[in-house]
């Protein structure tokens, strides 16, 4: 299982879903743009344990973590 970890001002909230599922991966992809459209950054933990940015969904991604971008000034 694959996990979508949202963080906001309540916590986090995760979201599991099966890659090797069409139907699940699709719902993945589609939850990912909504993510990233409303305001989210994403990023996921490589093997060597380096976080990295990433753009579009990673399906082989154990987890992918989604925070709101911060807005200073």
């Amino acid at each position: 299982m694959a996990t979508i970890l949202v963080m906001d001002h309540t916590g986090d909230t995760r979201q599991y879903f099966d890659p090797d599922d069409g139907e699940q991966l699709a719902w993945a992809s589609a939850r990912f743009a909504e993510l990233m459209s409303g305001g989210y950054t994403a990023a996921v933990r490589r093997s060597t344990g380096e976080t990295a940015l990433v753009r579009t969904l990673d399906p082989t991604a154990e987890e992918t973590l989604f925070y709101p971008r911060l807005v200073g000034g």
